[in-house]
């Protein structure tokens, strides 16, 4: 998921961001809604870019990319995803399960499950190309038979 390189989450800001210039100053950023509001970050603003973020996992590799996470919620929810931000730690806890079953449930914390809900949603409104073009762009060594031939079939229909 290429594009996740200028989408970012930026602390003490709420939402999602698309990286418009980055600068010696700081980055102009637009906020991905519908105001679609440009604003320039100082250098000292903590810009965590989505494309660098990862969801800890007990397996040998200990991480998963976000963009994997993503992919995995956009082909078994689409866009009606079932989970409520605001709910139970179970029900996050389950939600996060039935999309990265070998979850990290230690590491992974409830905030951490409602902000990957939160930022699916914007991403899926506001970016949905990001879904689209990814189809493309899984490469067979990362994504599950199952997941690919899902991808082609719905790229067929």
């Amino acid at each position: 998921m290429e594009a996740l390189k200028q989408i970012a989450n930026i602390a003490g800001h709420s939402g999602l961001f698309r990286i418009l210039k980055p600068s010696r100053n700081g980055v102009i950023v637009e906020s991905l809604d519908d105001k679609k509001a440009k604003t320039m970050m100082g250098p000292t603003a903590r810009v965590s870019v989505l494309n660098d973020i990862s969801i800890y996992v007990d397996t040998p590799e200990q991480s998963v990319p976000l963009a994997t996470v993503l992919l995995a919620i956009n082909d078994k929810y689409g866009k009606t995803v079932t989970a409520d931000p605001k709910g139970s730690n179970n029900e996050l806890a389950d939600f996060m399960a039935s999309v990265v079953p070998d979850y990290d449930r230690e590491r992974v914390r409830p905030t951490d499950i409602k902000k990957l809900i939160v930022w699916y949603g914007i991403l899926s409104q506001y970016a949905p190309e990001l879904f689209e073009k990814t189809a493309d762009e899984v490469s067979e060594p990362e994504s599950t038979e199952t997941g690919t031939a899902e991808t082609e079939t719905e790229e067929k229909a």
